[in-house]
């Protein structure tokens, strides 16, 4: 009896300690996990601060490259943010330095207080004026609209895309291609009268009422008559499924730079940094869909290996110095030069030859017919060779042994209207007054001149307050979309 008590009583302990090591097994693993991914998001925040920072600092590049850029007929904006995994690599972790040290010639250890100890982050910083805007038809001009229809029509047209056209989308209805882009631009302009998606139509054509389409689903809801607030939004509209989504807006979720379209930037479209595919969307709109590469599938093939070859022979250098000149290599006509200005609206590349434009040239020597722009001066209104948005993706992880803790951070960044952060600098001092001033000339650094009372960079009463102070962009711009996973 005893020996059969004492077994009975090691059964039960013998249980009980083994629930009680899983639950503290599976209590310190969550605590570790917690505390991973708490770092991980910080060395996350760390890499979208110094993403903003970059790009803030991009006229201050752009200004030292001055001898390089009179090669190519003047200034023109740097994409730092395309190596900004690199040159921030000093403050990443041991990865992060070597990519840096290979790319500055510098090793980051000589430094003191650099790099991230037990985390680090790995950055992709999207231009979201290279994409197609679909927001743009929330501003309720007619011109907009149409101009977005057209755009919109350049994308999906191309012949190669009708059998995702042709079958039911997952609301079990059929869709076109103009069914679709009036229901993008339905969804965002604030008027009741249904877009026409008809570019090559010159007469003016009454249209009906916005059709209650949503309203005849299993689970209705209403149209959001405003601007999209996120990419996800999308999926809500009619015709947008999963096949559409993999074509047309994210072709490759991990490589977010080949995201063709975008719900924020400033609406004109980057040429300089936009991919081959946007870039025949927008040639679509210019010509009316009359230009031979948006029904030929072979030409629309050449234009897009065309594009891929000239960004394969210019890494990392913009191609156009302004809307102009995108506008004279779709003609296939030399820009004349500003007076005063040599060679001005040429590029005068080595090994191009100078005074013809590169896409030109290519397109010349590809046999790639011009392009019959219907109106140039509204085509330059809807490029532009300069970005202000920016989406940064920033992903933290923290290495635990074999297991790794991540967060993503995606946050989208105005820069229109960001002060320079030397006027920050000027503004700072103003505010300390010539006390400050002199205490920072004892030490050895140069005092700014303080802007003059009354000015934008001064703290005077004329400074936005309340709520306009905080819509105020700073230097590191305005960050107007925020998401943690």
């Amino acid at each position: 009896m005893a020996l059969i008590l004492v077994l009975a009583a090691l059964t039960v302990l013998t249980v009980m300690l083994t629930e009680v090591q899983d639950e503290s097994s599976a209590e310190f693993g969550s605590a570790l996990s917690a505390r991973d991914a708490l770092v991980a998001e910080y060395a996350a925040k760390s890499a979208v601060n110094l993403s903003r920072l970059l790009i803030a600092a991009e006229p201050t590049i752009r200004r030292s490259l001055t001898l390089v850029f009179a090669l190519v007929g003047g200034p023109r904006q740097v994409p730092v943010w395309a190596y900004a995994d690199r040159i921030l690599g000093a403050f990443n972790d041991s990865d992060g330095a070597t990519g840096f040290a290979s790319l500055a010639g510098v090793d980051p250890k000589l430094g003191k207080n650099l790099g991230l100890k037990g985390a680090g982050f790995r950055l992709d910083i999207v231009d979201e004026d290279s994409k197609i805007n679909f927001n743009v038809a929330a501003r309720g001009d007619a011109f907009s609209q149409t101009r977005l229809a057209s755009q919109i029509i350049g994308l999906i047209g191309p012949p190669q895309y009708s059998p995702l056209f042709e079958g039911r989308d997952a609301d079990e209805t059929f869709s076109d291609r103009r069914a679709i882009c009036s229901a993008i631009i339905d969804w965002v302009d604030p008027d009741q009268d249904q877009a026409i998606c008809d570019p090559t139509s010159t007469t003016a054509q009454q249209t009906a009422s916005e059709d209650s389409f949503y309203q005849l689903l299993k689970q209705p809801y209403k149209r959001k008559n405003a601007a999209f607030d996120s990419l996800e939004e999308l999926h809500r509209v009619r015709g947008v499924g999963d096949d559409f989504w993999a074509t047309f807006v994210d072709p490759n979720p991990d490589v977010p730079d080949k995201r063709i379209v975008t719900v924020w930037g400033q609406g004109a479209v980057n040429v300089n940094t936009a991919n081959p595919q946007t870039l025949l969307a927008i040639v679509c709109q210019a010509s009316n869909n009359t230009a031979l590469m948006c029904t030929d599938l072979n030409e629309a093939q050449k234009f897009i290996m065309a594009m891929t070859m000239l960004r394969s022979f210019m890494p990392g250098l913009p191609v156009f110095k302004n809307a102009n000149e995108f506008v004279s290599a779709l003609q296939q006509t030399n820009q004349a030069p500003a007076s005063g200005t040599p060679g001005a609206g040429a590029s005068a590349l080595p090994g191009l030859g100078g005074g013809g434009n590169p896409i030109q040239m290519i397109m010349q020597a590809m046999g790639i017919s011009k392009v019959p722009i219907m109106s140039p001066n509204e085509t330059m209104k809807t490029v532009t060779t300069e970005s202000k948005v920016f989406s940064i993706y920033a992903t933290g992880y923290v290495h635990s042994g074999q297991r790794e803790t991540s967060v993503r951070i995606h946050a989208v960044v105005d820069f229109r209207g960001a002060p320079a952060p030397q006027n920050l600098i000027a503004d700072m001092l103003a505010k300390l007054g010539q006390g400050a001033t002199g205490a920072l000339g004892a030490t050895g650094v140069q005092p700014l001149t303080p802007p003059p009372a009354g000015s934008a960079t001064t703290g005077t009463s004329d400074q936005p307050q309340g709520i306009p102070s905080v819509l105020k962009p700073g230097p590191g711009g305005n960050v107007v979309y925020y998401r943690v996973d």
